[in-house]
């Protein structure tokens, strides 16, 4: 008779132990819970700062291109021009094959000849010209089996890096690389301004050829450099129309009539 206090205490007690190991349990899967809440937030999982300020996995590729990469691109876009006598480059600036050049390439010549980047030849007319600013338009007779029209556009910065693709001195399809050297610019001996200053190198049979940004883009068209000893070598600086201007739609003034290559 007096074991039952005892049975009802020892089964008291054993109640309130399984209650306090149900807490602990309980309490440890908590515990649990906000450690692998903590260390999910902490690895980017979650919204914390520490995550939003670790840097991504795959950075953003950036839009400049090794000088490679741009003869890859825009080489196939690039034209050599026989005028008569007049060697020049050119290229193509729409689907239609239609080619920007220098106008004192075309000048007087009654037979234009074009070779293409992979090797197609043909005739051209020339359908337009602007003498102010040293620019001109081709229609060839034949086209490649593919045209690849350059991207035309983009803003010259001084002290941007520019690629030039030509052909100086009868040696097609050359690449020389430079910054821009200076904007609104006249030549040596001519008192109209609006070229871009430059300084990579291009020599007789460059004019009409692509000046590049980094990005492959077209930013103005090569027509002469300057040339303080008279005989037509390359000094340091070459000028450009910029593309705006030679497509006519920029109101910064024709070029300059400096010597023309």
């Amino acid at each position: 008779m007096e074991r039952a206090p005892q049975a009802a205490d020892a089964a008291e007690a054993q109640g309130a132990v399984a209650g306090r190991a149900r807490w602990f349990v309980a309490g440890g899967g908590a515990l649990v819970v906000v450690a692998l809440l903590a260390y999910w937030l902490g690895s980017s999982g979650g919204s914390g700062e520490e995550a939003a300020s670790r840097p991504s996995a795959t950075p953003t590729p950036s839009a400049t291109l090794t000088v490679p990469d741009v003869f890859r691109r825009v080489g196939p876009s690039v034209v050599v021009i026989q005028a008569g006598k007049s060697l020049g480059t050119g290229v193509i600036a729409a689907d239609d094959g239609t080619i920007l050049t220098a106008y004192h390439v075309v000048k007087g010549a009654k037979d234009v000849k074009l070779t293409f980047a992979d090797g197609t030849k043909a005739k051209a007319d020339v359908v337009s010209t602007n003498p102010k600013r040293d620019i001109a338009a081709l229609k060839p007779a034949k086209l490649p089996e593919i045209v690849v029209p350059a991207t035309l556009g983009g803003g010259a910065a001084v002290g941007a890096p520019v690629v030039a693709i030509g052909n100086p001195l009868g040696l097609a399809y050359s690449v020389s690389t430079g910054v821009v050297s200076g904007l609104n610019r006249s030549a040596m001996d001519g008192d109209l301004s609006g070229l871009i200053q430059f300084d990579a190198s291009v020599n007789p049979g460059s004019s009409g050829g692509p000046l590049l940004d980094a990005r492959g883009l077209v930013i103005g068209i090569v027509v002469s450099i300057a040339d303080p000893g008279g005989d037509e070598a390359f000094a340091g600086i070459a000028f450009a129309v910029p593309i705006g201007v030679a497509l006519g739609t920029e109101g910064d003034g024709p070029p300059g009539d400096g010597p023309q290559i």
